[in-house]
């Protein structure tokens, strides 16, 4: 009765969230500009009642929002930074709304506010049921480079948490019992001397040489790492005119493998190309580390406390609005591509919009392809993520298609499974009622195996200064 109780208060007051998750949906902010998202959640917590702390880790739109005291402690995880160029209005036809512009292509107008959403519901119950503990809301800028999290872990902000939960939009409803990958993000730059490129070609070296003899060097090594490594780059300065030699030129690469002691041996291998292309092209060369997530630790005892709460939360239906608009998205996308992702955890799918409740195990030791800033977080305390359906199948993140759905009514109703899911957990946790908390913590333990948490950005790399953000109102 007492969960019936909980999941009655959140389906009374969906309007409110859906209302916030559109509102920042419709102002899209990119990695450390998050001022608008920001503040309206730290505004929307305060007037809950939570105990708000600012600029965590030096980053001015991080945020925790805290309620209650003792233990246990659990946090929710949020985001909301949007991606650049992927602008789009709730159409089936690609239509951007700014044209160039930002979208949640990735859907972090859902994320982070499926978790004001439980923890406001939360502290609602544990009011009402007397339940001694502290929940906390972390307010995560920058997923999308992975370095919001590495920044607040860094200063300390996880430390004394028993646990946390999160949760992606996806196209399935999944506990995801899978580790994601490491990944740095690191950018190099070369300089040159710059001369006349038709008059005197003998008195350039160019800078912009040495980024492409970096990237085929970059490109052999791909035959030489392990499986499921990834190796990408894009160029960010090629020069200013061709008839100039170019003094100065940069290259952008993320580096992905299964641990972050494998992304390491990758990254001592990659500066050493950097610098043989400098020594061949008498250039210079320096470089700067962007991010360094973790691999993410799965928690098993934590994804099957929240397995059961989710199948417990899903009870919803599809309209046919909803099912014709799911149709049309779908149709603008390569069925090959739809096919794939009908067949990605080898689940048999009937319709594009899947309510089934899944169990997302390990497969065979490898990682999934992805990498996320939550993966620092899972080496500091036992982290559990589930995935729901908040886009239909074939819709691929990161992609037009994905910004229309998540600021569609198939979003929000993937985003309200989520945050009752999580809640359901939490509440779960709190009162430890089977010993999950211990038992995830002895899990826990058992993963790390005794390595203790640094954070892979530097101590003197600082976060990205951003002038929006000085609209934050400290509260």
């Amino acid at each position: 009765m007492s969960k019936k109780m909980l999941l009655d208060w959140m389906d009374s007051n969906q309007a409110i969230f859906t209302e916030i998750a559109q509102k920042i949906w419709e102002n899209p902010e990119v990695a450390y500009e998050e001022a608008f998202a920001s503040e309206l959640q730290m505004k929307i917590l305060k007037e809950a009642g939570f105990t708000i702390k600012p600029n965590i880790g030096g980053i001015q739109t991080a945020f925790i929002a805290e309620y209650g005291s003792g233990k246990p402690i659990i946090g929710i995880l949020g985001e909301f930074d949007a991606l650049p160029g992927l602008s789009q209005t709730v159409s089936t036809k690609h239509h951007e709304a700014i044209p160039n512009g930002p979208g949640h292509g990735c859907g972090h107008n859902l994320l982070g506010t499926a978790g004001v959403e439980a923890v406001i519901a939360l502290k609602n119950k544990m009011e009402s049921d007397h339940i001694s503990g502290t929940i906390r809301y972390y307010g995560c800028p920058a997923e999308e480079v992975l370095s919001g999290k590495t920044y607040m872990a860094r200063a300390g902000a996880f430390d004394d948490l028993d646990c946390a939960l999160t949760w992606h939009p996806g196209t399935s409803n999944i506990v995801f019992n899978m580790s994601m990958q490491a990944m740095v993000s690191i950018k190099f730059h070369f300089k040159g001397t710059t001369s006349h490129a038709a008059a005197a070609p003998h008195a350039g070296r160019s800078a912009l040489d040495a980024v492409e003899l970096m990237n085929i060097g970059a490109n052999y090594m791909r035959e030489h790492v392990l499986d499921g490594t990834r190796i990408h780059y894009v160029i960010t300065n090629g020069g200013l005119a061709p008839n100039i030699v170019p003094d100065r030129a940069s290259v952008w690469y993320y580096l992905r493998a299964a641990t972050k002691e494998q992304v390491e041996d990758m990254l001592v291998r990659i500066r050493k190309i950097a610098k043989g292309a400098a020594l061949m092209t008498e250039t210079e060369v320096d470089s700067e580390i962007l991010a360094f997530a973790y691999e993410t630790l799965p928690n098993h005892v934590l994804n099957e406390v929240m397995f059961e709460n989710l199948k417990m939360a899903n009870s919803f239906e599809y309209t046919e609005t909803e099912k014709l608009f799911a149709q049309e998205l779908v149709d603008t996308i390569d069925p090959t591509i739809v096919k794939m992702s009908k067949n990605l955890f080898g689940a048999s799918t009937e319709g594009l919009l899947r309510t089934e409740s899944e169990f997302n195990n390990q497969i065979h030791g490898k990682s999934s392809a992805g990498s996320s800033d939550v993966g620092d977080v899972s080496w500091i305390t036992p982290v559990a993520q589930v995935m729901t359906t908040c886009a239909p199948t074939g819709v691929q993140l990161h992609s037009w298609q994905a910004t229309a759905s998540f600021g569609s009514s198939i979003g929000f109703k993937g985003m309200h499974l989520a945050a009752k899911t999580m809640a359901l957990t939490a509440y779960d946790l709190l009162q430890n009622k089977d010993n999950s908390l211990n038992k995830a913590k002895e899990e826990f333990k058992a993963s790390t195996n005794g390595k203790l948490y640094t954070a892979g950005i530097p101590d003197e790399v600082e976060p990205p200064v951003n002038k929006r953000t000085d609209l934050i109102r400290m509260l």
